[in-house]
């Protein structure tokens, strides 16, 4: 019973919150502490997220959807 509901909790918590979502979370905290700088937080999401974004349009189009 707790193995089926910790595999439905992880599974909700995956589709919930995206790789993309925890990055800019992340480059988000680490900007707020103050151990990156404004600039880098700007490249650092959009290098993830238009990386990202191209790999998930190929795999759609591969025919590999989640």
């Amino acid at each position: 019973m707790m193995a089926k509901a910790t595999a439905f909790l992880d599974t909700w918590l995956a589709k919930l919150t995206s790789r993309k979502l925890m990055v800019w979370l992340t480059a988000t905290g680490l900007t707020l502490a103050g151990h990156v700088t404004s600039e880098d937080w700007v490249i650092i999401s959009a290098i993830y997220i238009g990386g990202q974004t191209v790999i998930d349009g190929i795999s759609r189009l591969r025919g590999y959807n989640d």
